[in-house]
Order: C-alpha cells, then structure tokens, then sequence
C-alpha cells in the first residue's frame, strides 16, 4: 500500500507545490529584484552610498526578521487550522499577529528615527558610511509602520493556499518603489536629486501604498480571511499562550538570526568601503537567486501543516522526503545559475576593478553553498516548524551563527585579514554544521505532531 501511497502523494504534492510555490517564489523574486534595484541606482552613486544604504539596510533587516519571525511561528497554526477548516481561528491568528508585529514596529521606528547615528556606529566606525546611512535611516524608518499589516496578512493568505493575492500587492509595491527611486534618488521629472534619501522615500511611499490595498482587500471583504474587526480580536488565553509558546522561539530564532548575520556586516564593515560594497552586492545578487528557491521552503511550511491539522501524519512523512528531493535538486539548479548569471549582473554595478573581482569570488561562493543553504531551508522553516518543533529549530539555526559563523567573521576579517572573498567562505562552515544537526533532529520525526488540538 506504502508505494501506491506514495504514487498519488507525489502526484498531488507536485501539483499542489506549483500551485502554492510558484506564486511565492515570483513574489520573492520580485521583492530580492527590489533590492538589487535599489543597490544598482545607489551604487551607480558610489561604493560609499551603497555601503551606506548596505549597513543601514542591514539595521532594518534585524527589524523584518523580527516581525517576519513571529508570522512564520504563527504559520504553523495557520496552516494547521486551514487542515481543519477553521476559518474563525485563522482570522483570530491574524488579528493576534497584527498586535504584537504593531507593538515591535512602533519600538523599532522609535530607535531607527530618533538615534540614527548611535545605531550605526554599533555596526561601522567609517565617518562617509555612518553621515549618508543617517539619512536614509531617518526617512526609512516609517516603512516599518506599514509593515505591520502587510507582512501579517501576506503570511496568512499564504497559509490558506491563496499567494496569487500577495503576489499582485507584491508586483505592485515593486512597481512603485522602482519608477520612484528613478525619480527621487536621480531627481528626474522635476522632482529634487536626493540620492539616499530618495531611495529611502520611494520605499515608504511604496510600502505604504501596499499596506492600504491590504487594508482594503482585508476589510472590504475581497479576500476569504476578511472579517469585521471584532472577528480579528477576543483571544482565549490558552489561545495566546499556546501561539507564543510557539512563536517565541521563531521570533527569536530569526532576531538572533538575523543580528548575527548583521554582525558579520559589522566585522567586514571594518575591512573597507570595497570590501563591504563588494559583500553588499553580492547578497543583493544571491537573494535575487535564493528568494527566488525559497518558495519551496515556504510551500513545505503549508502543505505539510495542513496534513498535520488534517491528523494525516503518514502523508505528512512522505511530503517532507519529496521536499528534501525537490530541494536538493532546485538548490543545484539555482546555485549553477547564480555562478553563470551573476557574473554578468556585477557589471551594472559601478565598481573599481578590485570591487568587481572580490563580488565574482564571492558569487562563486554562495553558488556552490546553494544546495546545503535550501536544504537548511526546507528542514527548518518547512520540516520543524511545520510540527510545531520550534525550540529545536531555533538552537540549531542561531545556534550555529553564534557558536560559528560570527567568531569565523570576525577572525578572518580583523584578525587574520583574510580578503573579503575568503572572509565569505569561512561563515559557510555554520552552514554545514548546522545541515547536520537538524538532518540528525528530521530523521528522529518529532516534528509529526498536531499543535491546534483542543484549541
């Protein structure tokens, strides 16, 4: 019975996975083909304002993971609900995700607007970098307002199969963002030349403009998650004590996470203004590749949480194997893109010599680490997290930029001395450690549980 099982799995699992990561994925490379635009009309200003916008960038990056942490907590119970067809408690999750995600951005835009300077410093002392970063960061920080609705309500329609609807806001925002930068930052149609501070104005404009077509498609009824406003509110409290049991180790996971990673920032920050331009650019170019990938990481989170809402646990085992398949196979897919087409994409950029050698070497890097950095993907955002095996996930994924990758960047870069392209081989080692740790944790299956039971 196991093999015809597995027969009619894959055959609805491929067709399910198109369905819910395609639309993912575009949406994901139309928001990494946001950045690199950003990075390719501010770097044709300098390495100085791209090093700039990179750092203050990677401030707000801290901030994303924060929200976007506790969303992808909450996808668990989304997804798992949506299994059971409880459409009440997904609004309700909804609505529990729009507070807390409202109370972070409110501190985040507190510090980003108020002391610009003070937060750059924690990641820079180059004076250029810290002056023009200031600027950005005042203007970007009321982007983060509009995210507090738009992040929460993407996660949610994702969750219940339907990604076609933020992928359309996503087409929009990119739309916008893009046509503004060309005008405020080269100051064209009349509009003032504002170089970094047009970069950061065309991006809340276009956030904002996101977060009232969210607004209008959630409470006008345009969407199957749309409600009154007392449908969002009222929760039992085993309803949030279970929720941020957990959330809490997502959100904590991505924040350590991603401040680590800010980190690594921090230390090759130091090397030079090429050096960091050079590292800027490249994940600038390699997101526009991995995002494009992490679909699959993402549609693994969703399907598999309804067959764990739907008390299907033996499908749930057979769909987690075909991802990893899936996985292995579109990371070595896209890593060998990234080599090939990447190259080209460096000569957009207005690099010295040494800036466009140093980004090559390490686009060649990150190609090569693909496979393990999807696979790392689909186990922990997709596997784990699925069940509901949050804690775990959350020690092996910080765990391993804390224990390996940060004292490898700071070694190789103030210690050593290492180049900036051998600098970006020596953080891989987390990446392979960590791959066999949580391989070890998906093979011992206790994510194979139903966390909404009883709610």
């Amino acid at each position: 019975m196991e093999p015809r099982l597995a027969a009619v799995d894959s055959k609805t699992l491929y067709k399910n996975m198109i369905k819910v990561a395609l639309p993912i994925s575009v949406q994901g490379l139309i928001t990494s083909s946001l950045t690199l635009v950003d990075n390719l009309m501010v770097g044709s200003l300098g390495e100085s304002e791209l090093s700039a916008v990179g750092v203050a960038g990677n401030v707000f990056f801290v901030f994303f993971l924060l929200i976007w942490g506790f969303c992808a907590g909450c996808s668990t119970f989304l997804a798992q609900f949506f299994g059971a067809g409880d459409m009440k408690n997904i609004r309700k999750t909804l609505g529990f995700m729009v507070l807390v995600c409202g109370i972070i951005a409110g501190l985040f835009f507190l510090v980003t607007f108020g002391f610009p300077r003070t937060v750059l410093r924690l990641f820079t002392d180059i004076p250029v970098m810290i002056d023009l970063g200031a600027k950005y960061m005042r203007i970007a920080a009321f982007s983060t307002l509009f995210l507090v609705l738009a992040i929460p309500s993407n996660t949610a329609l994702r969750s219940i199969q339907k990604p076609h609807i933020p992928l359309v806001t996503g087409i929009i925002s990119f739309a916008t963002n893009t046509i503004l930068n060309y005008v405020l930052i080269f100051g064209k149609f009349g509009a003032p030349r504002m170089g970094v501070e047009g970069a950061a104005l065309a991006t809340c404009i276009a956030r904002a403009f996101e977060a009232c077509i969210i607004a209008y498609l959630i409470f006008g009824g345009k969407v199957p998650v749309s409600g009154k406003l007392r449908d969002f509110v009222g929760w039992p409290r085993e309803f949030i004590a279970r929720i941020l049991r957990n959330a809490f180790p997502v959100t904590l996971n991505e924040s350590l996470w991603g401040l680590g990673v800010t980190l690594y920032a921090a230390a090759f920050a130091r090397i030079s203004v090429t050096a960091y331009a050079s590292i800027q650019a490249s994940l600038a170019i390699n997101d526009l590749f991995q995002t494009a990938a992490m679909g699959v990481g993402d549609a693994s989170l969703i399907l598999l949480g309804q067959k764990l809402g739907e008390n299907n646990m033996e499908e749930a085992r057979i769909y987690a194997k075909k991802f990893i398949r899936a996985g292995l196979f579109v990371g070595i897919v896209v890593g060998l893109l990234l080599i090939l087409l990447g190259r080209p994409i460096v000569g957009f950029f207005d690099f010295t010599e040494e800036g466009a050698m140093y980004t090559r070497h390490i686009l060649t890097i990150f190609g090569v680490m693909m496979p393990v950095t999807l696979l790392n993907m689909i186990i922990v955002t997709g596997v784990l997290r699925s069940g509901g095996d949050t804690r775990f996930a959350m020690i092996a994924d910080a765990g391993s930029v804390w224990i390996l990758g940060i004292p490898a960047a700071f070694l190789s870069a103030l210690v050593f001395h290492w180049p900036i392209d051998m600098c970006a081989a020596a953080i891989q080692l987390e990446a392979l450690v960590k791959l066999v740790v949580i391989w070890v944790r998906y093979r011992q299956e206790k994510w194979v549980k139903n966390v909404i039971a009883g709610l």
